[in-house]
């Protein structure tokens, strides 16, 4: 039998894909061991049935309050920037992706057949079954759990904003002030940590479903097992004759959606309002199925910075030691 030709392009993605693994094999990414290692969940959201009422924003911020930032001022100017990113005076703002709001609620008007259709769209971090910003952070701060959630380890995260950038919806938010590099070299390392939606992981280990699917009065968000969730959403869009959204973007995520309306109509809404800026808080819903962690282009930064990671890597885990040590001798 004929072998296929691997073509130039594919055989730079195998490589580097290869020395990344070398690489990221040396770094420390924190364990998320949980009883439930053989099953992977997702949710459901239906936008038929989705009112805009926010609870599920209100009850992501009551559930994950504990988890924002408190930041040291006056926050240092970041180098070579000359900037810094702070919402630790704007913690209210609901109406975009923040640090200290990781759930958001999207209203577009549509028109369609002479009629103004209104579509609420509850937003948040995907969860991507193979996670770019997990892939392809430099300093193994992004982790994917055994039950799919896609979580930022705020102990090691310096804010470089690379999952932001790699991010096809632009998900993460830095705040500035707080974190590692506010221990090792403030203003000159990093801008902070990023702050993103975690899947309420700290419930799903505990056997219980995230707070938004808890807190919707209509039954807009489904959750379960993802084969289970997959086979849902298919059927849900049959029954409407609509459309899915998730189930092959990015390569496939643990959050789908389903609409009697096609995606791309309400991408083009969402974008119209100012959604799609990676930095705006406002995610558009892009159709596409390319994953970023398969371009070369962003496997090659990454490789180019995977030495400076590793000296920061070992920095970090020696220092994270001797602090431990020091707290030890001084108790005893």
């Amino acid at each position: 039998m004929q072998q296929k030709k691997m073509s130039r392009r594919e055989f730079l993605r195998k490589s580097l894909i290869a020395g990344a693994a070398g690489v990221v094999a040396l770094h420390a990414k924190p364990s998320y061991a949980s009883p439930n290692t053989q099953k992977k969940y997702a949710m459901m959201i239906d936008l038929t049935k989705c009112t805009g009422c926010e609870s599920c924003v209100l009850a992501c911020r009551e559930e994950n309050r504990h988890k924002f930032p408190e930041p040291v001022h006056p926050i240092p100017v970041n180098w070579p920037t000359g900037k810094y990113d702070d919402w630790s005076d704007k913690r209210e703002v609901r109406d975009r992706l923040t640090p200290y709001n990781w759930t958001i609620v999207q209203t577009v008007e549509i028109l369609r057949n002479g009629q103004i259709e209104k579509i609420n769209i509850p937003r948040h971090c995907m969860h991507c079954d193979n996670p770019p910003c997990a892939n392809l952070c430099p300093f193994g701060a992004n982790t994917q759990t055994p039950e799919g959630a896609v979580v930022i380890d705020d102990s090691s995260c310096l804010g470089g904003a690379k999952c932001q950038a790699v991010c096809p919806w632009g998900i993460p938010q830095r705040q500035g002030g707080v974190g590692l590099y506010m221990k090792i070299a403030p203003g000159l390392l990093g801008g902070g940590v990023m702050y993103k939606c975690d899947f309420c992981h700290h419930r799903l280990t505990a056997g219980k479903v995230p707070a938004c699917v808890e807190s919707c009065p209509h039954g807009a968000i489904t959750f379960g097992e993802k084969e289970e969730i997959i086979k849902l959403a298919r059927e849900r869009a049959k029954e409407i004759n609509g459309y899915i959204y998730g189930e092959k973007e990015n390569g496939g995520t643990s959050v789908l959606y389903v609409s009697h309306i096609p995606f791309s109509e309400i991408n083009e809404a969402l974008i119209k309002q100012g959604a799609g800026d990676k930095k705006s808080g406002k995610p558009a819903m892009p159709t596409f199925t390319d994953n970023p962690s398969d371009a070369p282009e962003h496997l090659v930064k990454s490789l180019a910075l995977a030495p400076l990671a590793g000296l920061l890597t070992a920095g970090i885990t020696a220092y994270k030691t001797f602090t431990k040590e020091g707290s030890k001798h001084e108790n005893d």
